[in-house]
């Protein structure tokens, strides 16, 4: 019997127990399913996130105000306005920097309200940030100098604010002090932490002196939330890294021997790190769903064995007018295999559509990989005949005369 045939027995006999061969595919289903799914979201989530990490610039970097130790405890220091302005004088090979202070505010326009991110900063974060505007403009150093009480607004606060109605020239009140719209960021889309559609910005003495106050003045010292700068190439990053830890332990009067009370890193060191914990996500992800597909196998198992006992008389039969050992095995083998591989292509499509559903709910942009395909569709196959080979080998060794005899 040839390979064609032996597929023709092998889909009559699956037909003729049509819910118990659908209910032993279950398993199979699931996890093909599960793992195409997890796998395009994931991919999806991890392509989003690291555009927009690009997006801002690897050559980026970025200090913060205290440290995390080993043990989990924060050490608590302040960033002040004149570590920006000492890094701004004695840093060399940075192509522009920019402080900023920031704190969640209300946002009001009319009967609309929202919380976001305000943020006090300089024109230069603009460029520091590679943010595009789709209407209007960014403040200027005139207008940080004059204390204007101006606010460029991201895409998301803008469209919350003012829905279908141009923002621009309009007057929005910010924690109840009124600023008037100059400019809407273009939308970069949300990563999940830190939007930038989700933002809306001041000048920085306009935030010191009017909005933010003594949330940020601290004794008469200027705190900042962070100071952001791009260094003049990716080469530069790992110099200018160390030029601010030399500076910063100058200003903060810090042995070498003592621990940092500040943290200082780069948008490519974050960008790796974000890549290790997405492939541990990743195949943690696909160890789970491939549980799945070893209880699927295992089903199949136990439904084949049941299918041997059941056929015991045909298998006898079958070996009582000549067929060989090796044809029954292989007969019930591919049995297993299409079985597995008619769950495995329909676990493919219900992954297929779970990515496609959540694409198009807006949730991230699930992205199906021609490998993630493959390797679902192998690992079905896997799964057919290694668990195809006992239910096969146990068929094939059957006595005729005893088979015959089975009742």
């Amino acid at each position: 019997m040839n390979l064609f045939a032996n597929i023709r027995v092998a889909l009559r006999a699956l037909a003729v127990n049509k819910l118990r061969s659908i209910l032993t595919m279950l398993g199979i289903i699931i996890g093909v399913g599960a793992v195409v799914s997890l796998m395009a979201i994931g991919n999806g989530a991890t392509a989003s996130i690291t555009e927009q990490i690009e997006g801002i610039g690897t050559n980026n970097i970025q200090l913060f105000p205290g440290k995390f130790e080993r043990g989990g405890q924060r050490i608590s220091a302040k960033l002040t306005f004149d570590d920006y302005k000492a890094l701004d004088e004695k840093l060399e090979k940075v192509r522009v920097m920019a402080p900023t202070i920031q704190r969640v505010l209300q946002l009001k326009y009319i009967g609309n309200t929202v919380d976001v991110e305000v943020i006090g900063t300089l024109p230069a974060y603009q460029q520091v940030r590679s943010m595009t505007l789709s209407q209007g403009r960014f403040f200027s150093d005139g207008e940080n100098g004059a204390r204007s009480r101006v606010v460029v607004l991201g895409s998301q606060t803008a469209a919350d604010l003012f829905g279908g109605l141009n923002p621009i020239g309009r007057t929005v009140k910010i924690d109840k002090i009124f600023f008037e719209v100059i400019g809407v960021l273009e939308s970069k889309g949300g990563s999940g932490f830190g939007s930038e559609d989700e933002v809306a910005l001041v000048p920085m003495e306009t935030g010191y002196t009017s909005l933010l106050g003594n949330r940020v003045i601290s004794n008469g010292i200027r705190t900042l939330s962070s100071v952001t700068l791009s260094a003049m190439t990716s080469d530069d990053v790992e110099w200018v890294m160390v030029q601010i830890e030399r500076i910063m332990r100058q200003q903060h009067g810090l042995k070498l021997s003592d621990e940092l009370d500040f943290t200082v890193f780069s948008q490519n060191a974050f960008l790796e790190a974000f890549d290790e914990i997405t492939a541990i996500l990743t195949t943690f992800l696909g160890a789970i769903a491939g549980i799945s597909l070893l209880v699927g196998g295992i089903g199949i198992m136990n439904i084949m064995l049941v299918s041997v006992t059941e056929r015991t008389r045909e298998i006898g039969l079958r070996k009582a007018v000549g067929a060989r050992r090796s044809t029954i095995m292989l007969q019930f083998l591919i049995e297993t295999i299409v079985l597995s591989l008619i769950g495995g292509l329909t676990g493919i499509a219900v992954g297929w559509g779970i990515a496609y559903a959540v694409s198009a709910a807006d949730l991230v942009q699930a992205t199906v990989q021609t490998n993630t395909i493959v390797m679902a569709f192998l690992f079905a196959a896997f799964v057919g005949i290694f668990f195809g080979i006992y239910p096969a080998s146990r068929a094939a060794r059957l006595s005729p005369i005893e088979a015959l005899r089975y009742e």
